[in-house]
């Protein structure tokens, strides 16, 4: 791969665009791709993404477009910044044309619904390119602020340091400070599981809960999530860095998240149908929650939180009584 790899962002959302912003302002040539005419000609023309980053100018030497196919045949890195129930069915049909020596990067959080699959192993399938040539971004990596360039780091996972680092160098600027790592299991667990924590935090927040109702629902998600992750076999020392204790924060106190803010509005009453009219967004959590729980599941993994907010977003919990099922639990030693 060469010093400056052409980098093609599939995803004009939010975390889609600024990741483009960023390898842009890493001296990347970038191009995203994106469905909606409107959103590729601001992104191409006004340096502009209004409807999922107002306010923010994005670099002049960013491009979009519509043409899938012409944007993946030409680079050396393929971002994937979809989300997880569209992502298999949009980078399938570009297969034959990834170039052979690309590098893939998941930006995507979650679990696929009925095969269990982390995302990075969906796109490997789907772009039929082997599980090496895939790397994952994640990290305390809220989009509006990296968008604004406020410093941050964040984690590039792969199974080979090589990948990582070649994906590191893509995206390293003076406000985006990657590190890399090789546990991609752990890494992508702990992308997918905070966003289910972060809503159990956003209902607690919506009901009127304080700081250590909070605080509990935090620390003791990092612990579901660390049992997961060890019965796949990641690095127990994933979860105490930025791709695990670090996103998990960002995502579960920041009024910018998408989850902790899906979670207030259950908490205050509302549906997930309601909320998903009124905000015309789907936060992954959500969507995710149910795989994630049948995943734990069949590793015989005790997951409460994750299994608790499954059932409010299925309707079969109220959020109100989501404390009550949580705190009436047998008691046990907090460390196993």
């Amino acid at each position: 791969m060469s010093a400056r790899p052409r980098v093609c962002v599939l995803g004009s959302g939010s975390w889609g665009t600024t990741f483009a912003a960023v390898t842009t302002d890493a001296g990347c040539p970038t191009t995203v791709w994106g469905r909606d005419p409107e959103i590729v000609r601001s992104i191409a023309s006004d340096h502009a993404n209004p409807r999922y980053l107002p306010g923010v100018e994005l670099p002049e030497a960013l491009t979009a477009t519509t043409d899938a196919v012409g944007a993946v045949s030409g680079a050396d890195v393929v971002v994937v910044a979809l989300p997880s129930k569209v992502l298999r069915r949009t980078v399938a049909p570009l297969a034959a044309h990834v170039r052979p020596d690309a590098v893939l990067v998941s930006l995507s959080k979650g679990v696929e619904h009925g095969s269990d699959r982390r995302m990075s192993e969906v796109v490997a399938e789907a772009a039929g390119v082997g599980r090496d040539r895939v790397a994952v971004v994640s990290g305390p990596n809220l989009a509006r602020e990296i968008a604004a360039r406020q410093p941050t780091a964040t984690v590039v996972a792969a199974t080979t340091p090589e990948v990582a680092e070649q994906v590191a160098a893509a995206c390293s600027t003076d406000y985006f400070r990657p590190y890399t790592n090789t546990d991609v299991v752990g890494v992508e667990i702990a992308g997918a599981m905070k966003n289910v924590i972060a809503l159990a935090v956003g209902m607690a927040v919506g009901l009127g809960m304080g700081d250590n109702s909070r605080a509990s629902i935090i620390t003791r998600g990092l612990a579901e999530t660390a049992r997961l992750g060890a019965a796949l076999g990641a690095d127990p020392q994933t979860f105490a860095g930025l791709a695990g204790m670090g996103d998990l924060v960002a995502t579960c106190t920041s009024p910018l998240s998408r989850n902790r803010t899906f979670g207030e509005e259950l908490g205050r009453g509302s549906t997930v149908e309601e909320v998903v009219a009124r905000t015309r967004q789907t936060a992954e959590g959500v969507v995710s929650c149910g795989s994630l729980l049948h995943l734990a599941r069949s590793l015989g993994v005790d997951v409460p939180i994750t299994e608790a907010v499954t059932a409010v977003v299925s309707g079969g919990l109220r959020p109100e009584d989501l404390a009550r099922l949580l705190l009436s639990r047998a008691r046990k030693p907090e460390v196993e």
